[in-house]
């Protein structure tokens, strides 16, 4: 990995949510990509419930100002900044008052989704795309976990086609066991095609549930990793009748070579 760039983009991180699946590995593949000499960066939306004054959170004033066309309305791009020193990881995080002040994540407190949970991954996966070409960095790998990054292989293949930054780069997504039960809202892919993406190339998210989110993550990925021992029927049916490179589940102390090979081998050749 020495040199390499490796864009991290994430639903969920530790050490500022809890840990889970997700989580761990969100912050265990970018610190073993970063002790093997690679470059990175890691973006994950800031949620309400991350403790900013104890991660020391800061906005970064010169990434920050944009405004991201969501469905038609201006939505703020607010981008924050912490460090997790043992590690000498930064991690660049994704903000607007209207998606990500809210004291959770993904649910409220009776554990139903949030309604506009499609419009928050819309903005985090094109205020991502924003923030990265304002710090003109070009990476050679993009790997995405958890679904509400699902939508970033779409956009940047569809979205951001002819964005040179990008043009090189080979998208990597992790594929996580079920998370949440039921759909987004079934405005979903209408606000996909405001932004000129036909709806009958993600005609699935007609029922965005977790299962169809993936499927159109798997569509626009070069490379897939199965990063539950248990992963939806559909889903690995899915995966099956693509042709694209698979790394086949491995625990998590035996992760590291794993993922670096197939880095090395199967994304990178």
């Amino acid at each position: 990995m020495n040199g390499k760039k490796v864009l991290f983009v994430s639903s969920e991180l530790v050490p500022y949510l809890p840990e889970n699946e997700v989580s761990h590995m969100s912050y265990e593949a970018p610190r073993m990509v970063n002790s093997n000499g690679g470059q990175i960066r890691i973006f994950m939306p800031r949620y309400g419930n991350i403790n900013e004054r104890r991660h020391q959170l800061h906005e970064v004033i010169r990434l920050s100002g944009m405004n991201l066309v969501i469905n038609d309305m201006d939505m703020p791009l607010i981008i924050k900044v912490a460090s997790i020193p043992r590690e000498r990881i930064q991690v660049y995080f994704i903000d607007n008052e209207e998606y990500f002040k809210r004291k959770a994540t993904f649910t409220d407190k009776k554990g139903e989704l949030f309604p506009d949970n499609d419009q928050r991954a819309i903005f985090f996966a094109k205020g991502v795309m924003e923030t990265v070409k304002k710090l003109n960095w070009s990476p050679d790998i993009i790997h995405v976990h958890g679904w509400m990054a699902s939508l970033l292989p779409l956009y940047l293949k569809k979205y951001y086609a002819d964005e040179p930054l990008f043009a090189d780069s080979k998208i990597v997504l992790s594929v996580y066991g079920k998370t949440f039960e039921g759909e987004l809202d079934k405005e979903m892919i209408k606000r996909i095609a405001f932004d000129g993406i036909p709806e009958e190339e993600i005609s699935s998210l007609e029922s965005p549930t977790y299962n169809n989110l993936l499927k159109v993550a798997v569509d626009y990925s070069d490379a897939i990793i199965l990063a539950s021992e248990e992963i939806p029927e559909d889903v690995t049916t899915h995966i099956s009748n693509q042709e694209k490179p698979v790394l086949a589940y491995v625990p998590i102390q035996e992760f590291e070579e794993a993922y670096a090979n197939f880095y090395n081998t199967e994304v990178l050749k």
